[in-house]
């Protein structure tokens, strides 16, 4: 086997399940990181001391911080949301009503006119903004909340609307969450500021999803509406960082100019998007030798297989 057919096989095999990964999160979106909390772990493991503050700027579904706090990978957690409608529900799991939205969300009957009744309703409160938020991501079709997404029609098996409506599924996942939510802190507001304000702490670290890449916008492919950023002022202020980090994009020229310009070390994932295409995502950092290693034990492994089959 050539050594371009030996990666793709091993590329293949392990793009990571997100069945096998525990689901955390309320919400349901595209560019949901999922997919990585098996490198997250490798990334602490290789850590020489546990950190003491993972901050992840660009929370929107949060699994990231939510996986950091559930399996103590970090002592504390800083999840950091711009857009209104996402940050309204970590608002309210985090600092405010978590009971009556898993309550709301337990109760709430899924016909499409009390959905239609929900959705037309304005002057919220923060915790019914959060319930609409919970309910637009759960009926809109890729779970987008950005203006212009529509409803789903058919859905799974033709259950419409209903078909991503798990009402006890999430509720679990609320109560859950404040169980822990003492070792999480939520800010509403811009994820650079956040960065800058902890740049000087090495025992802290970053995990950076931006919310589109530097070779274009994606509109429709996004969670929510808030998505002008910077790119070269984000990778300019990482160079400021004392801690370590980890920036996930999508695999694009322009952004591995970007990391290239900036002294950055990048690693492309195998992974598969919503609609189950593989695929290749570009995790960037200052050093991302622990993550080369974790592959070299695979290759080393595959080599070992004949011989281990024939004793």
């Amino acid at each position: 086997m050539s050594e371009f057919n030996l990666f793709t096989e091993l590329d293949r095999a392990s793009i990571i399940n997100v069945a096998t990964v525990p689901q955390r999160s309320p919400f349901r979106y595209p560019g949901g990181k999922t997919w990585f909390v098996p490198h997250l772990r490798q990334w602490f493991a290789s850590m020489a001391t546990c950190p003491r503050l993972l901050i992840e700027p660009f929370a929107g579904g949060g699994i990231v911080s939510l996986t950091t706090a559930f399996e103590q990978l970090a002592s504390q957690v800083i999840m950091v949301e711009r857009d209104n409608q996402v940050a309204a529900v970590w608002q309210t799991i985090m600092h405010g009503n978590a009971e009556w939205l898993a309550n709301r969300i337990a109760e709430f009957e899924m016909t499409p006119t009390a959905v239609q009744k929900e959705l037309c309703r304005e002057n919220l409160t923060g915790h019914e903004l959060a319930f609409q938020t919970i309910l637009r991501n759960r009926i809109n079709h890729g779970g987008i909340l950005a203006p212009g997404s529509g409803i789903v029609k058919h859905g799974e098996n033709g259950k419409g609307i209903k078909s991503r409506w798990y009402p006890q599924t999430l509720r679990n996942r609320i109560t859950d969450i404040m169980a822990i939510r003492k070792s999480i802190q939520f800010i509403h507001g811009d994820g650079i500021d956040v960065i800058r304000d902890h740049a000087s702490e090495s025992d802290t670290v970053f995990f950076i999803d931006p919310p589109y890449t530097a070779a274009g916008k994606k509109a429709g492919k996004r969670l929510y509406a808030c998505n002008d950023l910077n790119h070269d002022e984000l990778f300019s202020l990482l160079e400021t960082v004392q801690g370590d980090f980890l920036v996930t994009y999508d695999n694009t020229e322009g952004v591995k100019q970007l990391a290239v310009r900036h002294n950055l070390d990048m690693e492309a994932i195998a992974m598969k998007n919503t609609h189950h295409t593989e695929m290749t995502e570009l995790v960037i950092g200052r050093n991302l030798d622990w993550m080369r290693r974790g592959r070299q034990l695979v290759v080393d492994f595959h080599h070992q297989l004949p011989s281990m089959q024939s004793d």
